[in-house]
């Protein structure tokens, strides 16, 4: 047996972490070693446990997976993040990659697609689904066709994301300022930049915006 591939899941649903740590544990050398429920967790444990490899989901609280994989991978260089979702848009594949994740795959992905990913990760590679290939490649010509309006969540900075999808996830005023260790007033400020960069007049518009980007699920704003 080879050298043991220690395995972090970040999934907020726990019939999906319970699947995937069936899956996985028939392999020799993998070893799952925490299970992450949201994107605060995952980060906290990645650090705490340096696990090789992360199985990360996209929608989830407390940090969107594109925030925790900047966050991760800031910090743990050598972790390698392996996205596992139900969304294949092109925009979020270029905000991953640049993130730095190792792999991309739909959650209707087989068991050896995730395996193969998971191996593909550790040897340094990337692995991309095979069923979401012409989907990106069609999604990436249709960006470079014309602008999209997703395209301003770009010019948010790193703060005004984090209240965002805090927003987008049903949180007052009082909780985000709470959960950031900041005022009411400055979380205002922000949310107000943030409608003015989107371009939004209005929290509905706000949350349809962040739903369609799948920074929250819809069912849950």
């Amino acid at each position: 047996m080879g050298k043991t591939i220690r395995i972090l899941l970040a999934d907020d649903h726990t019939i999906v972490r319970q699947g995937l740590e069936k899956l996985l544990e028939v392999e020799p050398e993998f070893r799952i070693v925490g299970q992450a429920r949201n994107g605060k967790e995952a980060v906290e444990m990645a650090l705490d446990l340096t696990p090789d490899v992360i199985l990360m989901d996209i929608a989830m609280p407390q940090f969107n997976g594109i925030e925790a994989t900047r966050q991760i991978k800031k910090h743990l260089p050598v972790s390698k993040v392996v996205i596992l979702s139900m969304h294949s848009h092109a925009h979020y594949i270029s905000e991953l990659f640049e993130a730095g994740i190792s792999g991309y795959l739909v959650k209707d992905s087989t068991g050896t697609d995730i395996v193969d990913a998971i191996h593909a990760a550790v040897r340094g590679e990337t692995y991309l689904s095979p069923s979401i290939s012409k989907k990106l490649v069609d999604d990436y010509l249709a960006l470079k066709s014309g602008s999209r309006k997703e395209d301003l969540y770009d010019t948010l900075s790193d703060r005004e994301r984090e209240v965002f999808q805090m927003i987008a996830e049903g949180m007052s005023t009082k909780e985000i300022a709470s959960a950031l260790c900041i005022s009411p007033s400055t979380v205002k400020t922000h949310r107000a930049n943030i409608m003015e960069k989107l371009q939004v007049e209005s929290l509905a518009k706000l949350f349809q915006f962040a739903a369609k980007l799948g920074l929250a699920e819809a069912d849950t704003i």
